[in-house]
C-alpha cells in the first residue's frame, strides 16, 4: 500500500466509502479563479462552491489534485532540486465538506485515516490548531486520545486560513509526522521549528467565519470543511523515507535519467536529477492541460520550468535533446491516474524536443556570456543586474537559471538592478499573469445561474425557438427595464443562439416580444451554463418576465455550421499527413472564414497543404451524415474520440463524427471522430467546399491555417479564376498558357535587365565623370576617380574590379550618387600596390569627403558610403591627394 498509486487510491477510496463524491482532479488552467495562474491547491475547483455562488449534487467530495506552484505569489522554483520537499508540480489529496460535516467529523476522518488505513503510529504524530480554538483542542483530544503537550496551540496566521481580505475563513489544524530525533529539529511552535525533524503531512481548514471588513467578522451559517494532505509527502513517511525525492515514484524517474546520462543519482549532481524529475512532472502535466512554451504568462512560467530542467540536463554532460526520452516513464508511473497524459504524450514529447533543440543554441550563447561576465567575481561578489536582465531579454536565460548556474561558485544576483531593468522593458517583461473580469460583474451570473438554473440549449435542432425572459442585466447589475436605442444582456430560460465557446463566435439574430423587437449582435457562455444575449432595443420597452420568440440569422449560422464541420475534417487531415503529434490549439470559427491553431514544429509545405485540402474535400464530396451522440466521456475517447487538451468536460460529452475513412487502418471507418458542443452541419456534403488559403507561424510549435468554405471558398477561387483570365487577356495568350508566358517575360525581363547593367557600366566609365576616360598620374600611380549616376551600388565592385583589369596597375575610386543625393564609394588597388596602399585606408579618405565615416573591406578592395553626394568630385580629389602623399 505504500506506493504512491496506492495511496493516492487508498485516500480516495477510504473518503468515499465515508460517503463522498469522488470529483477528477481541475485543470492546471483554473476555470473559475482569473486570479491565478495555475490551480495550486484543491480547493481552487470548489472556490464558486464554498463562497455559496454554485451548488453542486453532493455535500462532500474528495480529490487528487494536480497543482503547479511555479509562478506569481506561490512559486517554489528556486528551491526545487535542493530541499527535500519543494516540488513545481505536486499532487494535493483532500476532502471537502460544503455545509455538511464540521469539525469532530473531520478530525474524527482524518485520524482514522493516518492511523488505521495508514497505519501511522499515534507516537509519532502530533498537531497544531489555532490558540483560541479550544473546541479543536478538545475534539482531538477526545477523538485522538493526544495528551496536552502533542496539541499545540499556535498565535500566528500559519494556522489561521483566509480566502482572502474579505470572505470566507477559519482557523486551522496541521498534523505532523515526527521522523526521529536522528534529525534535527523541534515541535511546531518551538524554537527549533524550522529544522527537519517534524514535517506537517495534512492540514485541516475550519472555513467557519466570513470576513465582512477588516474589523467585523461574522460566523458562517454553513461551515465548511477543506483539508490539504501532500501526496508526495505522506508517500515519504509510509514508505520510511526522509526526503520526498526517495519515494517510489521519484526514484523511477531518477533512475532513468541517470540510465541515460550516466551519472549517478548522489554526489555533486544530485540536484540536477532532482530537478529533471520534478519539472518534467510539471512540463508534461502543463502541455497536457493546453500550455505551450511561449515568451509571456503561463507559457513563460512553463519555458522557465523547461530551460531549467534542461539546463540541468547539459550539466549531467548531456548533448543531445533528452528530456523527452524520460516522459514514457512518466506516463507508465502515472498515466493510469491521469489519462490526460496518455493521450497528449505525443505532443509532449514533440514539445519537449523542440524546445530542448532550441534551447541548447541559446544556453551556448548565454553561457558565454554569463562566463565574460563574471570572471573578475569571486566567491560573495553578486553579478549586475543589467547583465541578468540581459541574459533574459537577449539571450532567453530566465532568472533563477542565471542564479543556478552561478550557485556553484558562491556568487549571487542583484536582484534589485534585475528588476528595475525589467520595469524599463515595460511590457516585455512584467508580471508573468494580471487577472482580469470584474468581480462584480462575475458575481451576477453565478447568482443568476443560483435563481434560475443553466439555460436549455436548442440550437442542434433549431434555430427559432420560444422563451421567457428571466433577467436584464447593464454593467454587472440586474436591472428592470430597458427601452428602444438601449443595450442590454439578456438571459432566458431555454435559446437556440448559440453562445461563444469553442472558438465557435455566438450566434446573432433578434427576440421578439409583445409591443418590443430587439436584434441580438453576439451571444456568450457565462456562470457556467447561463446563456447571455447581448441586445440592442430596436423598438418598444423589455422587461423581465415576458414571453419572447427568438430568431437566430440562419444564413449566418449555416455558414458557421459550415466552417465548424470543416475545422473538424482539416484537424483529422493535418494529423494524418503531418503526424499524430498534431493537436488543436486554438480555434476561431466565424462566418466568413475559420482559423485553426495546431501544434506543429515546422512550417507546413505546400505539398502537405495541398494532400490536406484534398483530404477533406474527399469526405466533403461523400455527403455522408454529420452523427452527434452523448456519451460518457472515457467511452468516447475508447472509441477514438479527439479530445482537446485541457478542455473541461462534464461527466457526458458531446460525439461529433463526419465522413468514412477510404484508406489507411481507419478504412470504413468513421473518418473524424470529436468531443465538441458546437454546431454542425447535417451532412458533409452542406459544407460544399473548403480552400485553405494561408500558413503561417504563431508562435514556437504553433502554426496557423485560415481557410474558407461554402460560397466564400468559391467566391474566392472564382476572383482568382477571374484574376488569370485577366492576366491572359492582358499577355494575350490563352489562360492555361499564362504561368508558362510569365515565366518567359521574367527571364526576358532579367536579360535586359543585365544588358542595361552592363551597358549602364560601359557608357559610366566611357567618359562623361570626373578625370576623363584616360587615368590619371598621380605620384606615379595611374588613378581613375569618377563620379558616376544611374548606377546601382551593387555594382560598383564589379565595375571596379573591371577598371583594375585594365589599368593593370593602379588604384580606382568610383563613387556612385543615388537619386537620394546619397553617396556610396568603392576603392580598387592592384595587388602590386596593396603594400603601399590600403583600399580601407583610402575609401575612409573618401567617405569623410562625403560627409561619412568608416569604411571597410579588404586591402585590394573596400566600400563606404556618405550622406552627401554633391561631394563625388571633392572626393576624387581628396583620394588623388592621399597618392600623392604616399
Amino acid at each position: 500500500m505504500s506506493g504512491v498509486n496506492d495511496i493516492r487510491s487508498t485516500f480516495l477510496n477510504y473518503f468515499k466509502a465515508n460517503g463522498h463524491e469522488v470529483v477528477a482532479s481541475s485543470p492546471l488552467v483554473p476555470r473559475n479563479d482569473p486570479t491565478l495562474m495555475f490551480t495550486n491547491a484543491g480547493m481552487v475547483q470548489f472556490k464558486n462552491v464554498f463562497t455559496g455562488l454554485e451548488q453542486r449534487s453532493y455535500s462532500t467530495a474528495t480529490t487528487a489534485q494536480k497543482c503547479v506552484r511555479a509562478g506569481g505569489k506561490h512559486n517554489d522554483l528556486d528551491n526545487v532540486g535542493y530541499t527535500a520537499r519543494h516540488h513545481t508540480f505536486f499532487e494535493m489529496l483532500g476532502n471537502f465538506s460544503f455545509g455538511d460535516y464540521f469539525k469532530d467529523r473531520a478530525i474524527e476522518l482524518a485520524w482514522n485515516l493516518i492511523t488505521k488505513e495508514f497505519g501511522l503510529a499515534k507516537d509519532k504524530l502530533c498537531v497544531t490548531v489555532y490558540h483560541t480554538d479550544d473546541e479543536a483542542f478538545n475534539l482531538w483530544k477526545k477523538i485522538a486520545g493526544l495528551p496536552d503537550h502533542k496539541i499545540i496551540r499556535i498565535p500566528t496566521s500559519d494556522n489561521f486560513w483566509a480566502m482572502g481580505d474579505t470572505g470566507p475563513c477559519g482557523p486551522c489544524s496541521e498534523i505532523f509526522y515526527d521522523h526521529g530525533d536522528h534529525i534535527w529539529g523541534g515541535p511546531p511552535g518551538s524554537p527549533e521549528e524550522d529544522g527537519d525533524r517534524f514535517i506537517e503531512i495534512w492540514n485541516l481548514v475550519f472555513m467557519q467565519y466570513e470576513q465582512i471588513s477588516k474589523e467585523e467578522r461574522i460566523d458562517l451559517p454553513r461551515p465548511s470543511i477543506d483539508t490539504g494532505m501532500g501526496l508526495e509527502r505522506v508517500a515519504a513517511v509510509l514508505q520510511g523515507e526522509h526526503d520526498n525525492y526517495d519515494i517510489d515514484l521519484f526514484r523511477a524517474l531518477i533512475q532513468a535519467s541517470v540510465e541515460l546520462t550516466g551519472v549517478k543519482a548522489e554526489g555533486e549532481r544530485r540536484a540536477s536529477h532532482r530537478v529533471i524529475a520534478d519539472h518534467l512532472r510539471s512540463s508534461a502535466f502543463l502541455i497536457a492541460d493546453g500550455v505551450l512554451p511561449s515568451n509571456e504568462g503561463r507559457g513563460y512560467v512553463l519555458r522557465r520550468i523547461m530551460r531549467r530542467a534542461m539546463r540541468h540536463a547539459e550539466l549531467l554532460g548531456a548533448r543531445e535533446p533528452i528530456i523527452y526520452r524520460l516522459l514514457p516513464v512518466l506516463v507508465q508511473q502515472m498515466g493510469r491516474a491521469y489519462p490526460e497524459l496518455v493521450r497528449a504524450e505525443a505532443l509532449i514529447s514533440e514539445t519537449l524536443k523542440l524546445e530542448e533543440t532550441r534551447f541548447r543554441k541559446t544556453l551556448e550563447r548565454g553561457l558565454a556570456l554569463l562566463a565574460d561576465s563574471t570572471s573578475s567575481l569571486a566567491k560573495g561578489d553578486s553579478l549586475d543586474g543589467e547583465t541578468a536582465f540581459k541574459l533574459y531579454d537577449t539571450y532567453g536565460f530566465p532568472l533563477d537559471l542565471t542564479q543556478d548556474a552561478l550557485r556553484a561558485r558562491g556568487i549571487g544576483v542583484d536582484i534589485t538592478g534585475f528588476n528595475d531593468a525589467m520595469q524599463r522593458q515595460k511590457a516585455e517583461a512584467r508580471a508573468n499573469w494580471a487577472g482580469s473580469g470584474d468581480k462584480a460583474t462575475e458575481t451576477v451570473w453565478f447568482e443568476l445561474k443560483e435563481k434560475f438554473g443553466a439555460t436549455e440549449f436548442l440550437g442542434y435542432s433549431a434555430e427559432t425557438a420560444e422563451g421567457e425572459i428571466q433577467a436584464l442585466v447593464r454593467d454587472g447589475a440586474v436591472i428592470e427595464t430597458a427601452s428602444a436605442g438601449e443595450t442590454v444582456q439578456i438571459v432566458v430560460n431555454q435559446t437556440p443562439f448559440y453562445g461563444e465557446s469553442g472558438g465557435q463566435v455566438g450566434d446573432t439574430g433578434e427576440i421578439i416580444g409583445e409591443g418590443f423587437a430587439l436584434d441580438v449582435t453576439d451571444t456568450q457562455k457565462k456562470g457556467e451554463g447561463l446563456f447571455v444575449h447581448i441586445a440592442r432595443v430596436r423598438e418598444g420597452s423589455v422587461k423581465a418576465g415576458e414571453p419572447v420568440t427568438l430568431n437566430v440569422d440562419h444564413a449566418r449560422r449555416g455558414r458557421l455550421r459550415a466552417n465548424h464541420s470543416a475545422t473538424h475534417l482539416l484537424h483529422e487531415a493535418l494529423r494524418e499527413v503531418l503526424g499524430t503529434h498534431v493537436a488543436q490549439k486554438g480555434s476561431l470559427v466565424a462566418p466568413e472564414r475559420l482559423r485553426f491553431d495546431i501544434s506543429h514544429p515546422k512550417p507546413i509545405t505546400a505539398e502537405e497543404l495541398k494532400r490536406v485540402e484534398e483530404m477533406a474535400n474527399e469526405i466533403i464530396v461523400q455527403n455522408s451524415p454529420v452523427t452527434t451522440r452523448l456519451m460518457a466521456v472515457d467511452d468516447a475517447i475508447a472509441e477514438g474520440a479527439m479530445a482537446l487538451f485541457g478542455e473541461k468536460y462534464g461527466d457526458e460529452v458531446r460525439v461529433v463524427s463526419m465522413g468514412t475513412a477510404t484508406h489507411g487502418s481507419k478504412a470504413g471507418k468513421p473518418y473524424s471522430i470529436e468531443l465538441c458542443g458546437g454546431t454542425h452541419v447535417s451532412a458533409t456534403g452542406d459544407i460544399g467546399l473548403v480552400r485553405l488559403v494561408s500558413e503561417s507561424a504563431v508562435g514556437a510549435g504553433v502554426r496557423r491555417l485560415e481557410a474558407l468554405t461554402g460560397e466564400d471558398a468559391r467566391a474566392y477561387l472564382a476572383e482568382q479564376d477571374e484574376r488569370v483570365k485577366t492576366l491572359a487577356t492582358a499577355l494575350k495568350v490563352q489562360p492555361g498558357d499564362v504561368v508558362t508566358r510569365v515565366e518567359q517575360l521574367v527571364d526576358e525581363r532579367r536579360k535586359l535587365e543585365r544588358e542595361l547593367a552592363e551597358a549602364k557600366r560601359k557608357l559610366a566609365m566611357g567618359g562623361g565623370a570626373s578625370g576623363g576616360d584616360a587615368p590619371r598620374d598621380v605620384n606615379g600611380i595611374k588613378f581613375i576617380g569618377k563620379a558616376l549616376s544611374g548606377i546601382e551600388a551593387k555594382d560598383l565592385k564589379g565595375m571596379a574590379d573591371d577598371a583594375k583589369a585594365a589599368l593593370g596597375s593602379g588604384v580606382v575610386l568610383l563613387v556612385a550618387v543615388a537619386d537620394d543625393g546619397k553617396a556610396s564609394a568603392v576603392v580598387g588597388v592592384t595587388a602590386d600596390l596593396t603594400e603601399r596602399f590600403s583600399a580601407v585606408e583610402l575609401v575612409r579618405v573618401a567617405s569623410a569627403a562625403l560627409g561619412g565615416k568608416g569604411g571597410g573591406g579588404r586591402p585590394d578592395m573596400a566600400q563606404a558610403g556618405g550622406p552627401d553626394g554633391s561631394k563625388a568630385s571633392d572626393a576624387v580629389e581628396a583620394v588623388a591627394a592621399a597618392l600623392s602623399a604616399g
